[in-house]
C-alpha cells in the first residue's frame, strides 16, 4: 500500500485521529495484522478538531512527500462572527471582547481587497507553535500570556460567499485560498478588526489541500465500510496524485538505476527544476534536474 488516502474529517476528530483511523483501517483490511507489517502512515497538513474537511493521509512511501503537502496551498470556507471575539479565536473558547458596532455585508466585502496578497499575522495564542520549547497553547491555558511574533504568509484569494444576521450578530462566510502557515482564526480576527468590529469564527471547512480537494474525500463510514469488505485499494489514490504539478521524466532500467543507488544521471534533455522519475509505471524518485544533470531529491523503495 503506497498511496493516499484523502479523509473528509468530521468535527472534533483530530488531525492524529485521523490517522489513527487509517491505521486501524489498514489492520482491519488485513494490510498490516502485526505492527511490524503496518506501513508507515502520516498526515500531510493539520487541521484543527473544529475544523472538517480534507485530510490527505499518505500511505507507505508516499509518506516521503508528506513534507510537501504540509508546504502547499490551502483552500478554507469559514464563517465570521461578528461582535464577539474569544481566546481561542474560534467558538470553543471564552469571550474576551464585546463589540456593539454593526457590521454591514458592504464593509467586509471592502476590506477583504486590503488582505490579498503577502501579509502579517499574528497566530493564535492557542496554536501548536513553540515559545522557549512549550506549545502556545498549553501556556495559554495555564493562564500564561502569550506573545507570538508576526509571520509572513501569502492570501492568493479571498471571496464573499455569503451573510446573515442572528441574534444580534452578524455573521459572513468567506472562502480563502492561503499559503502555507496561514492561520484562519487569525485572518478572521484582523478582518473583524478592521471592519471595527470584534470576531471569531464558528465554521471553517477545508476544501482543498495541495492537489487534493472534496471531490477526492471519503468519510470515516466509507472507510470503515471499505476495510470490512477489503477493497482498500479501491480508495487509494497513487504516490503520483499528490505530484500533479510535478513534469514525469521517463527513464531507462540503468537510469532508474543509477537514481536508485543514489548516484546522479548525465546528459538528460529536460527543463531545470523538479521531476518525477519513472520506470515505466513505477515511481523512482522526486528528483531535480539542473543543467541536464539528475539528482535525488526523495527516493521510493518500489
Amino acid at each position: 500500500m503506497h498511496g493516499w488516502i484523502i479523509l473528509d474529517k468530521p468535527l472534533g476528530l483530530g488531525s492524529t485521529q485521523g490517522v489513527s483511523a487509517v491505521k486501524r483501517a489498514l489492520r482491519d483490511g488485513g494490510y498490516g495484522p502485526k505492527k511490524k507489517d503496518m506501513p508507515k502512515v502520516g498526515h500531510g497538513g493539520t487541521l484543527d478538531p473544529l475544523a472538517t474537511g480534507v485530510l490527505p493521509v499518505a500511505i507507505g512511501e508516499a509518506t516521503k512527500l508528506a513534507g510537501r503537502m504540509l508546504d502547499s496551498d490551502k483552500v478554507y470556507d469559514f464563517t465570521i462572527c461578528f461582535g464577539v471575539e474569544t481566546d481561542t479565536l474560534d467558538a470553543e473558547g471564552k469571550e474576551i471582547a464585546r463589540s456593539d458596532t454593526y457590521v454591514d455585508h458592504a464593509d467586509v466585502e471592502d476590506v477583504l481587497v486590503d488582505f490579498i496578497g503577502p501579509i502579517q499575522q499574528v497566530p493564535p495564542a492557542y496554536s501548536a507553535l513553540k515559545v522557549d520549547g512549550e506549545r502556545a497553547y498549553d501556556l495559554a491555558r495555564a493562564g500564561e500570556t502569550v506573545a507570538l511574533k508576526k509571520r509572513d504568509v501569502t492570501i492568493h484569494d479571498l471571496r464573499f460567499q455569503n451573510w446573515w444576521n442572528e441574534d444580534g450578530l452578524q455573521y459572513a462566510t468567506l472562502t480563502a485560498h492561503v499559503s502555507k502557515g496561514t492561520y484562519i482564526r487569525s485572518l478572521a480576527r484582523d478582518i473583524a478588526r478592521a471592519v471595527g468590529s470584534v470576531g471569531h469564527v464558528t465554521y471553517l471547512r477545508r476544501t482543498k489541500a495541495g492537489p487534493f480537494g472534496l471531490e477526492h474525500a471519503i468519510s470515516l463510514d466509507k472507510l470503515a465500510d471499505a476495510a470490512k469488505e477489503r477493497r482498500l485499494e479501491e480508495l487509494l489514490l497513487p504516490l503520483r496524485a499528490g505530484l500533479d504539478d510535478i513534469p514525469a521524466l521517463l527513464l531507462t532500467p540503468g537510469q532508474a538505476g543509477l537514481l536508485r543507488s543514489g548516484q546522479q544521471v548525465t546528459g538528460t534533455i529536460a527543463d531545470d527544476g523538479l521531476v518525477f522519475a519513472m520506470l515505466d509505471d513505477v515511481p523512482v524518485a522526486l528528483a531535480e534536474v539542473q543543467s541536464g544533470i539528475v539528482r535525488v531529491v526523495r527516493g521510493f523503495n518500489l
